[in-house]
């Protein structure tokens, strides 16, 4: 489905109308031939699938009326950002999905109670990773002091990009879940931590990766980024 927005003609569009595909990056809109991706049905697909499943049916099944409400609510509390900029509204299922998704994936705790701070959590300002190809670790620098970091229940999640050429400038995918950084209370982790690579990453490559912030009790932040260039 494309996003379409309107002024004197049609000013932005993103998604796909029959054989186009409509997008945006940093020189400009622009459009292309659209592709139809292939399903090759690796493990990860098949893990996430799994884990969309059994949050769909607990939000259908486990969850009390009340809990349901109280995630409709913190979504129509929460403005959040589409393709197009725009500020709009998702459902408390969606931001059910959104939130527990991750910690599934992490083996972390599903939070089935819904948030009552009606505000995603501000992203780290100090996010910064860098790489080395001769240990194969991801060094994320993250600021200790935060109250994520200092909460049971709070995390850090990383995502690596596909390694590129040095030459690139520009990247959106494809991403590979690296790992959590968990806070807990009264013991917070130090900065920077460390985690092996997602990619096999050799030097000199530039390399994208992105971070959310969890807070116990389950609101999620928006994607912020970071990039670097492997060392030796």
């Amino acid at each position: 489905m494309a996003l379409i927005k309107f002024g004197g003609g049609v000013v932005q569009m993103s998604g796909s109308i029959a054989g186009n595909t409509y997008a945006r990056n940093r020189f400009g809109n622009y459009s292309r031939a659209r592709t139809k991706p292939k399903n090759p049905r690796t493990g990860l697909q098949t893990t996430i699938r799994s884990a969309m499943s059994l949050l769909i049916t607990r939000w259908a099944q486990v969850l009390t009326a009340t809990q349901r409400t109280g995630w409709n609510l913190y979504g129509s509390s929460v403005a959040m950002k589409n393709r197009l900029g725009e500020s709009v509204y998702l459902t408390g299922m969606n931001h059910y999905l959104r939130s527990n998704l991750l910690s599934v994936r992490a083996d972390s705790v599903i939070i089935d109670a819904p948030p009552t701070i009606f505000e995603l959590p501000e992203a780290d300002p100090t996010f910064a990773v860098s790489i080395s190809a001769a240990t194969q670790l991801i060094t994320v620098t993250f600021a200790a002091t935060a109250a994520w970091n200092n909460e049971t229940g709070g995390h850090m999640f990383i995502e690596m990009g596909k390694p590129q050429n040095a030459q690139r400038n520009f990247f959106n995918g494809p991403w590979r879940y690296v790992g959590q950084i968990p806070g807990e209370t009264g013991t917070p982790l130090p900065s920077p931590q460390t985690k092996p690579c997602a990619f096999v990453a050799a030097a000199g490559q530039h390399i994208w990766a992105y971070a959310r912030i969890e807070r116990k009790d389950g609101r999620l932040s928006e994607v912020f980024r970071n990039d670097c260039f492997c060392t030796a």
